[in-house]
């Protein structure tokens, strides 16, 4: 095998440039269409909780769950290759029940997961605040899982860019690709804006809410129905940390960092390719936060930011080899979950590439699910 040539560098396609360099692949290049990590991976929460979203044991639960699982590992290597450490924190989250439609989630939750084996604990309000004191007393219940953890997402995304800089992976900024070109039954080129081509053997699809916009000669390609959906965030600064471990309700989140920052979160908008905040986002996300905990009134919004998810029609990730050629694959539309998924995608993306092993995963999320707008190129 030859080159590889990822289109996207945020944390899908840094990781899987790091897979296929620690897989023996030494010519690798990613293209970003404007800052290394700067979009969605750089603007999300950092969080690993399968079990706090997921409302059934489906293989999609499964598949993050995995995934969640490898984090451990991932974040040892990255600290002896990098010296980044990346934060994981494996305290827990918390989800608190706030009305009685609340508790009657939560509890279907429960039902569910303890009938799978999972690990996972209901607690009592007073139990509650125990364990976060600065809980609202408004809650009345709340589900405690030991296995949904946190990473800081920043450090992530500079721990796999610096992974690639210290391993001659090519990074190029402000490299915008417009059209990926065929010859025969394989992509041999991408057309960069300003019309400069790079050739490669292999290409990767890993442009997230902008890989709709790639098209394959003249056409659209596959990935015609992967759309942006707006997510805007806040933060708060506080000398001591005030919160434990991640801290959910139905409406929103709080994310503690060891600095003492508050991640507060999110918004789903369809807003197009606008990633501005907005005054109606920022307050809606605030009043979430407050019924989290009333603490939030005596601080002061320190940042404010949104991203852009990469969204299928189904919500799920399209990961694998595209049909309209044998040598383009795709790996985007993971949505709210692309530093959760980032392990696991690589994986089994570059074990098909490189080895041609297949997954049960790569039939799931594979791109024959998706129904294109072209019905043939």
């Amino acid at each position: 095998m030859s080159g590889v040539l990822i289109i996207g560098g945020g944390v899908i396609g840094l990781a899987v440039a790091r897979e296929l360099h620690k897989s023996g692949f030494r010519d690798v290049t990613v293209l970003d269409r404007g800052g290394i990590g700067r979009e969605s991976s750089y603007a999300a929460a950092g969080m690993l909780v399968p079990q706090a979203e997921a409302e059934r044991a489906d293989d999609f639960f499964r598949f993050c769950s995995e995934s969640r699982n490898l984090y451990p590992d991932l974040a040892a290597e990255l600290l002896e290759e990098t010296r980044i450490d990346i934060e994981l924190d494996r305290s827990g989250t918390l989800y608190n029940a706030f009305s009685e439609s609340d508790v009657k989630e939560i509890r279907a939750r429960f039902k569910w997961q303890r009938e799978e084996g999972l690990e996972v604990e209901r607690l009592t309000a007073s139990e509650t605040r125990k364990l976060e004191p600065f809980i609202s007393p408004d809650s009345a219940e709340s589900l405690y899982f030991p296995n949904d953890w946190q990473v800081e997402n920043r450090k992530l995304v500079e721990a796999l860019y610096q992974y690639c800089r210290i391993n001659g992976i090519g990074l190029f900024t402000d490299s915008k690709v417009e059209q990926l070109i065929r010859k025969g039954a394989g992509v041999t080129t991408a057309v960069i804006a300003g019309g400069k081509e790079i050739h490669a053997d292999y290409f990767v699809i890993a442009a997230g809410a902008w890989s709709s916009l790639i098209k394959v000669d003249e056409s659209p390609g596959e990935l015609a129905e992967v759309r942006p959906v707006r997510g805007q965030m806040i933060s708060f600064r506080t000398a001591k940390r005030l919160f434990t471990r991640v801290v959910y309700s139905p409406r929103g989140y709080l994310v503690p960092r060891r600095d003492g920052t508050i991640l507060a979160g999110a918004t789903v908008e369809n807003a197009g390719y606008d990633n501005r905040t907005t005054d109606s986002g920022v307050n809606e996300i605030h009043d979430n936060a407050l019924e989290i905990s009333p603490v939030i009134a005596n601080l002061s919004i320190n940042e404010k930011w949104s991203g852009l998810r990469p969204f299928a029609k189904d919500g799920l990730p399209i990961i694998g080899k595209l049909k309209n050629a044998d040598n383009l694959f795709a790996a985007t539309a993971h949505y709210r979950n692309g530093i959760l998924l980032a392990p696991i995608t690589a994986k089994i993306l570059v074990d098909k590439l490189v080895r041609g092993v297949d997954s049960k995963y790569l039939a799931l999320f594979g791109p024959d699910r998706v129904k294109s707008a072209i019905a043939n190129l």
